[in-house]
């Protein structure tokens, strides 16, 4: 219930704004192999759900304790944080085409989005 009434809220606040809420669209890869963490799941991965308006990042689905990094062109690493909340404003200064990456585990979700 809190889920749907969040989106209707954010459907709501981007009707005033210039600046139109997008959904990023999400592909999985394992990481490292070798770095030590928990067994490989054995069921369906459930990929994060996040909005992007503007500089914010909404995300539906809980990715606390998880590890956002936005990666330029060259693959090298421009921001990175820990997720804390179910919203995130990245810095004014990313300007352009970035892949975004959320690692949680043995997973790394990415998706393109541009600032």
């Amino acid at each position: 219930m809190k889920r749907i009434i969040f989106v209707l809220a954010l459907a709501l606040a981007s009707s005033f704004s210039d600046v139109v809420a997008r959904v990023i669209d999400f592909e999985v890869c394992i990481t490292d192999p070798t770095e030590n963490h928990e067994p490989l799941q054995k069921g369906p991965i459930l990929t994060p759900y996040v909005n992007i308006e503007g500089y914010t990042l909404f995300f539906i689905t809980p990715c606390n304790g998880c590890t956002l990094r936005i990666v330029n062109a060259e693959d090298e690493v421009e921001y990175t944080t820990i997720i804390t909340s179910g919203m995130l404003v990245l810095p004014s200064t990313l300007e352009g085409d970035y892949e975004i990456q959320i690692i949680s585990g043995n997973y790394c979700f990415y998706g393109d989005i541009e600032l």
